[in-house]
């Protein structure tokens, strides 16, 4: 699933290219992944208007309308959102909302698994998404704090990668990016998040900021589906630690990175350098 790295790098490959063009025509291919309105309500709310900017939440993409509604792309598994410039060809077979705007160039949304979601909502409905309403600060914010982490986590009996990834304690974190925290934090996945000391808030607090600053700074992760709105591929994989590389030796250590399972997520993590 893309993370707020992917989404952050397709904004910004994204944003010279479709920032002021209008939308001349839209093609919807699968209406049900249309969740907010109805799809041909959703249509009628962004035909004709010019995309004045563009934001991310998370995990969201907002491409800001010059009417002041918010079109929203929440890619979840395998969501896909590449520009195609006038007269190129898509070589996407899973092609669901096809964009046309104003000087030939498409803006194609794809999903080979569907789990993909769109909305065109007024400020006043964005309370509708929920998982954007309740979301907690994000890295790399003034909001997110050391401080702030270690209220968050203060008393709770959760495990610390479960924590990590509930959106409402830190927005924009998934499983890649939280594996890869905890690995140069020296914390193991399965601590209860209440239990960290202040030296080991800190840690994770620096490192989580990290692994988020490197993977925007590679272009986000790219294992199978993840592409930026360029369509190209991201590197970061080639530089993670534990994610990935179960059975690996330990870039660190050389101890093999084990693979174990936290709330249902596969977690990797480095059992010399992240001890119970």
């Amino acid at each position: 699933m893309p993370e707020m790295p992917e989404i952050e790098t397709i904004r910004r490959s994204l944003e010279p290219h479709i920032r002021g063009r209008k939308i001349e025509n839209v093609e919807v291919l699968l209406a049900r992944q249309i969740k907010w309105p109805e799809p041909e309500a959703f249509v009628a709310r962004i035909l004709q208007e010019d995309i004045v900017g563009l934001e991310r939440i998370g995990k969201y993409l907002l491409l800001q309308l010059s009417n002041q509604v918010s079109l929203i792309f929440h890619l979840r598994m395998t969501g896909q959102l590449v520009y195609v410039a006038a007269g190129a060809a898509d070589a996407s077979h899973h092609n669901r909302v096809i964009i046309y705007l104003d000087d030939g160039a498409r803006l194609v949304f794809s999903d080979t698994r569907t789990f993909g979601t769109l909305y065109a909502m007024h400020q006043d409905e964005l309370w509708r998404i929920r998982g954007m309403a309740e979301m907690g600060p994000e890295p790399l914010s003034e909001k997110f704090t050391a401080e702030y982490l270690a209220a968050a986590a203060a008393g709770r009996k959760t495990r610390i990668k479960s924590f990590l990834l509930d959106q409402s304690k830190v927005g924009g974190l998934g499983n890649i990016y939280v594996d890869e925290a905890l690995f140069l934090a020296g914390v193991h996945p399965m601590r209860l998040a209440g239990s960290l000391t202040g030296d080991e808030i800190q840690r994770l607090h620096e490192a989580v900021n990290r692994v988020i600053a490197d993977g925007i700074a590679d272009g986000g992760t790219t294992f199978r589906d993840y592409r930026d709105g360029n369509g190209g591929k991201g590197s970061h994989q080639d530089n993670l630690f534990v994610y990935g590389r179960d059975g690996e030796a330990c870039k660190r250590c050389g101890t093999l990175i084990a693979k174990t399972k936290v709330g249902g997520r596969g977690t990797r993590f480095c059992p010399s350098c992240q001890k119970m």
